[in-house]
């Protein structure tokens, strides 16, 4: 019996050991000491009036989930949200484009305001960590500042959208991947002003080439 009482102890020592592990290990990933630091301003969180909705990528909102809007970062981006008035942070995932109110850089879904206490005042001052992607390689130049183009077209074959291009001076081919297809898409111009580019896409219209503006993801 007395052993059968050692035994028991030290498998619940164990397993006490491994749950403090795992416990470390989830609050040093979520740590701002090892994360690089890419943008401080104001943010902002939005809940009811789009909950249930599409966000920019084509996900549901769900406005309980911690998520959040950029305005250029890559989807699928992973950041830590620290909010600068309290220390608080929080883990989000970007899927959704925003926000557009000047002196924001970043929508938090209300789950993840919850989790740093900025449902009451509406906004705080935070600090942008980036966790998981890849700015480096990325066609972002200005994370401040979206780009914009307008899309011509999208094929499976690179022969179609080269000879699209070829009726068209000054567009290009470029081979983007989603959902594990790859695309080839016929783009013109590069914008920072998304009213240029709609002028660029009504002339490009009037000329019976059919297109729309999307901004550049990455």
């Amino acid at each position: 019996m007395y052993s059968f009482k050692l035994l028991s102890l030290a498998l619940l020592c164990i397993v006490f050991v491994s749950a403090c592990g795992i416990s470390r290990k989830s609050v040093n990933y979520a740590s701002t000491e090892n994360a690089r630091a890419i943008e401080n301003g104001m943010a902002s969180w939005y809940g009811p009036n789009f909950d249930g909705k599409l966000t920019a990528n084509g996900e549901v909102y769900d406005m309980n989930g911690v998520t959040a809007a950029h305005r250029t970062l890559p989807f699928e981006t992973i950041l830590l949200v620290e909010n600068l008035d309290n220390g608080k942070t929080v883990q989000v995932r970007i899927n959704d484009r925003g926000p557009y109110a000047k002196d924001r850089i970043i929508d938090l879904s209300k789950g993840a305001a919850e989790r740093v206490d900025m449902i009451g005042p509406g906004t705080a001052r935070v600090r942008l960590y980036l966790l998981e992607g890849d700015l480096e390689n990325s066609r972002i130049t200005d994370i401040k500042v979206p780009t914009y183009t307008v899309q011509l077209g999208s094929y499976r074959d690179r022969s179609q959208a080269e000879k699209q291009t070829a009726d068209i001076s000054g567009s290009r081919v470029e081979e983007v991947s989603t959902s594990g297809e790859t695309f080839y898409r016929v783009y013109y111009g590069t914008y920072t002003d998304p009213e240029d580019a709609r002028k660029e896409m009504q002339r490009l219209n009037n000329m019976g080439f059919a297109g729309f503006v999307k901004q550049i993801e990455n």
